[in-house]
């Protein structure tokens, strides 16, 4: 019995032992946390002190003397534990130990001090900020967004960027404020407006304020950058408002601890390039408002109790109008114009609104000054002035991207470089960079090609228009519905830059001499301008740029021969234009766009032009090109002669002369001259080309305007193998786009010998080519290479009977992967082919995704069964009399005109799971569509079936009873396309 006493006092003492292990471990995680409070309070007091709230001092000294015998007794128990072996003590050191814990609780829930001393608690009383209201289901819209950023883990950044008074501040001053009623959810919230006059050590500072630590007794920015972080991190969640950022910067540095767990960020600014240099996961753009809810604002401004009466609210609405949906603007406006009420003022004010926005005082101190800030923080004067290049354009002017960096090069706002290219990257860049400023707006122009441009805001417009008539540099009157000149008194020695554009100007004073000798740029593009008197030009010695493009101009003063430094003259679609006078002089010229112009010989003068780049010439009224001009135009890059003319054609040895050609187009003599440039490619050429030869149909061009890139039309001339005596032709070896056309000496493309080093082609097109029997042969070793061919048309082909003709039974259909990145295959107008596609073909079809037939009056099948001579690895894809997934991306499927066809595909249903769109019309002898007929649904992806006339569509025979039910809402029933 002895025994097992002292065995049961042993576990007693053991069991107290880990008892008083546990709550000891408890007390010391109890102990950090005062430790961790108490730094914190300390910090605070010198803040309270800062602050000159002593009268609290005495309370946080009273803590704080607690907290330093608390942390004595502590250490008394930790010694005590450490030496006692008694098992009696041991009882009471675990109850001294619960006392102890429980006197450190109390201590932390003192220390939150009930009357709002604590650092937490005086962070939580910030008060909100003040606010306009905010207008308009884009706002409501925009912050919702911000809030669930915020409450997703992976968004730590967000950036909000926009063009100056679009409303960035505002927005996030409601964000701000939202955020403070939600402080259990979000933490903490800072606001810190960084501004123009950005400093690490200001910026720190700032930050330091807000969180209560002093910085002021610190110099060393790396030291005061650890300490900020250490106080940022004590923190357990909070959102940092950095507002009005106009540079990048390092987190580390300034010592926010930007990946920190529960630390949020967001930044407004006017440039895209700071949300993404300082890392934004999420980047918003703040756009202007619509019209309505600009016209909400301005009556929010005004005051709900002021009713407008009809015709000064017709006014009003104007004015709100014209500030362009820019809150800043608007807000400016409606304040200038509360409690007046005569209708005369109101108009007054549009009318000097739309004359020039400066010229109010309100809008020039409030939003011009806002907007110049963006201008001058570009801090290049090149991108700068090309900014204000940009304002010669009427309101709302699409500017092409494209034409608008030609312009820069022109004005000599970019470099001069060694190429072209070179040239144009500079220009992009420059777009970019007033882009992500928000000084532009991207925007594409659908008419007649999409096209990449640019556009000014209106506001922004008048800012840069402020800027360069400061001192009467421009004189801009674009697109305002001029009838003749302005007032000569508005020609100014001052005057650098005249836009007149888009008006409706058509005669000029025969006596107008505008004395204007700085005058560099003169815009009359887009008028009906008819003649222009010959003393106009007289005083104008220094002008470089001269735009006459699309106007009626029908021929152009002598002189003109006189401007010397003229660097550009643009007459781009002045087809009426019959007389271009000596170009002798003027050998500054750099870019002579003759586009379109009427004229029927090269101006005299043409071989002067030894620093000419730029030259177009594709003008249908133009005979011929005298031999050796070219040649001495050693400096060109840009060579465009190819176009509506069938007599303008070129020497391939004078082409080849011109060694820094970067872009060409033009049109051979014959196959010789075309083969003696080809052949001058071998040591280098243009990265963009159209190379014609042949006849010419001058109503007719395969390659669109611009699009081109390196491209070979060839029409009614001998291609294949030569007969003895004759030039074979040689096609260059980065071809990517071959147009055949009226070419009837060959049976397929292996005829011609010079293809088989073309490996780059991406279009081909073959147009009634009589000769033709099949596209490729088998049989044969050299053809032309279709590996990379993603566009394959045929039309026209009276003879074509198949793809791929076979040859020696042994011998491959085709090489491996022809045809495996074709995309798109249209077929039309060839009588004589019967079937498309044999099945051990279709394996080298499966990127296709659209299949245009139309007018092939002989064809019975799209895909034929398979043969007794088919490979064996063909019976590998049919399972049960079906053929499984032969054309797996097919997405457009067009039968059109096709009376014979009977079968799609012969043998099979054709699984094509992304099939799209499916029109067939006039296909009056097909019974089955197999590619649709299948249960208990249509294909996923399908979007539309055009089916003509309906009388076929319901005669269709079904192997599915219900497919018929189920396809029918997706019908269409036209015989249009």
């Amino acid at each position: 019995m002895e025994y097992l006493g002292k065995l049961i006092e042993v576990g007693q003492w053991i069991s107290n032992c880990c008892s008083l292990n546990k709550k000891m471990h408890k007390l010391k995680r109890k102990l950090e946390d005062l430790n961790g409070r108490e730094v914190d309070i300390v910090q605070e007091l010198e803040y309270a002190e800062s602050l000159s709230l002593k009268k609290r001092k005495k309370e946080v000294d009273n803590w704080l003397a607690s907290v330093a015998r608390k942390k004595d007794e502590v250490r008394v128990i930790e010694k005590a534990v450490e030496q006692d072996r008694l098992l009696f003590t041991r009882v009471q050191l675990v109850k001294c130990v619960e006392d102890l814990t429980g006197e450190v609780t109390e201590l932390l829930e003192r220390g939150k001090f009930s009357e709002g001393l604590s650092l937490d608690t005086l962070e939580m009383r910030e008060d909100a900020l003040l606010t306009t209201k905010l207008v308009g289901q884009t706002f409501h819209e925009n912050m919702d967004k911000i809030r669930k950023w915020l409450m997703k883990d992976e968004f730590l950044t967000i950036g909000i960027f926009g063009m100056g008074g679009v409303g960035k501040t505002t927005l996030v001053m409601h964000i701000h404020n939202q955020l403070l009623k939600e402080s259990s959810t979000f933490g903490n919230v800072y606001w810190v407006t960084v501004s123009k006059d950005f400093s690490i050590h200001k910026l720190q500072s700032d930050i330091a304020k807000m969180v209560c630590l002093d910085l002021s007794n610190e110099d060393d920015e790396k030291k005061r950058a650890a300490k900020l972080a250490q106080a940022l991190m004590r923190r357990k969640k909070y959102v940092l408002i950095l507002d009005d950022v106009w540079n990048h910067f390092l987190w580390d540095k300034v010592g926010i601890p930007f990946r920190a767990t529960g630390c949020k960020l967001i930044l407004t600014t006017r440039s895209l390039d700071v949300c993404r240099r300082l890392g934004c996961e999420v980047n918003m753009k703040l756009e202007p408002l619509s019209e309505e809810e600009a016209w909400r604002l301005f009556k929010e401004t005004l005051g709900h109790s002021i009713t407008l009466p009809c015709e000064v609210e017709y006014v009003a609405r104007s004015i709100a109008k014209e500030c362009a949906g820019l809150p800043l603007g608007i807000i400016t406006m409606a304040g200038s114009m509360k409690g007046v009420d005569d209708i005369c003022e109101w108009r007054n004010a549009l009318e000097r609104l739309k004359q020039s926005k400066s010229g109010q005082n309100d809008m020039e101190s409030d939003v011009y000054q806002v907007l110049q800030v963006s201008y001058r923080n570009l801090n290049d004067s090149n991108v700068q002035q090309c900014f204000l290049y940009c304002a010669l354009y009427p309101e709302d002017y699409k500017i092409e991207r494209e034409e608008l960096i030609e312009r820069f090069i022109d004005e000599g706002l970019i470099e001069r470089m060694n190429d072209r290219q070179t040239e144009f990257d500079r220009g992009q860049t420059i777009l970019n960079k007033l882009e992500n400023a928000c000084l532009l707006e991207g925007v594409m122009n659908n008419f007649p090609h999409d096209n990449k441009c640019v556009k000014m805001h209106d506001l922004v417009r008048d800012m840069a228009l402020q800027i360069a008539n400061s001192n009467s540099r421009f004189m801009v009157r674009a697109g305002v519905g001029l009838k003749g000149l302005p007032d000569e008194e508005k020609w100014t020695p001052n005057l650098e830059k005249v836009s007149l554009m888009c008006n409706k100007i058509s005669e000029i004073p025969p006596s107008a001499s505008p004395n204007c000798p700085r005058l560099s740029t003169l815009m009359f593009q887009y008028n009906g301008l008819k003649r222009i008197p010959d003393c106009f030009f007289v005083h104008m010695r220094e002008l470089k740029v001269l735009e006459l493009s699309y106007t009626g101009i029908e021929k152009l003063p002598n002189s003109i021969s006189n401007l010397e430094n003229l660097s550009a003259l643009l007459l781009r679609e002045c087809s009426m234009l019959q007389y271009v006078p000596s170009l002798t002089k003027l050998t500054a010229l750099r870019r002579l766009d003759l586009r379109n112009s009427g004229i029927k010989e090269v101006p005299q003068g043409m071989e002067m032009l030894v620093n000419l780049r730029y030259l177009d010439l594709r003008v249908p009224t133009l005979n011929m090109l005298p031999v050796g001009v070219l040649p001495k135009l050693s400096n060109l890059q840009y060579l465009i002669i190819y176009g509506l003319s069938k007599t303008l054609k070129v020497k391939g040895d004078e082409v080849a002369s011109l060694t820094k050609l970067e872009t060409f187009s033009g049109q051979f003599y014959d196959i010789y001259n075309f083969n003696t440039y080809v052949k001058s490619l071998e040591e280098g050429g243009p990265s963009k080309y159209l190379l014609q030869v042949g006849l010419d149909n001058p109503y007719f061009s395969p390659v669109e305007s611009g699009s081109f890139d390196k491209s070979v039309i060839l029409k009614s001339c001998s291609i294949s193998k030569s007969n003895e005596g004759e030039e074979c032709l040689v096609l260059p070896t980065d071809v990517q786009y071959l147009y055949i056309q009226e070419c009837h000496d060959f049976r397929s493309l292996c005829d011609i010998s010079s293809g088989k080093a073309a490996t780059d082609l991406k279009t081909l097109v073959i147009n009634n080519c009589e000769g033709m029997h099949s596209v490729l042969s088998s049989s044969s070793s050299c053809c032309i290479p279709l590996q990379c061919l993603r566009s394959l048309r045929l039309a026209f082909l009276q003879n074509l009977h198949v793809l791929i003709a076979r040859g020696l039974a042994e011998s491959p259909p085709v090489q491996p992967d022809t045809f495996s990145r074709l995309k798109e295959f249209r077929i039309y107008n060839c009588p004589n082919i019967k079937t498309l596609f044999f099945p051990q073909l279709l394996k080298h079809f499966r990127n296709l995704e659209e299949l245009h037939i139309e007018d092939c009056g002989q064809m019975v099948e799209i895909i034929a069964a398979p043969s007794d001579e088919d490979e064996e690895d063909i019976y590998r894809e049919i399972e049960n009399g079906v053929i499984m997934n032969c054309l797996p991306r097919l997405r457009v499927l067009q039968l059109w005109n096709l009376s014979e066809l009977r079968s799609i595909c012969t043998n099979g249903v054709i699984v094509c799971d992304s099939l799209r769109d499916l029109a067939v019309r006039y296909c009056s002898k097909l019974k089955r569509i197999p590619l649709l007929d299948r249960q208990p649904s249509p294909p996923p992806s399908l979007q539309i079936i055009k089916a003509f006339p309906k009388e076929w569509w319901d005669s269709l025979e079904w192997e599915h009873p219900n497919a018929k039910n189920v396809l029918q809402p997706f019908c269409q029933f036209s015989r249009y396309l």
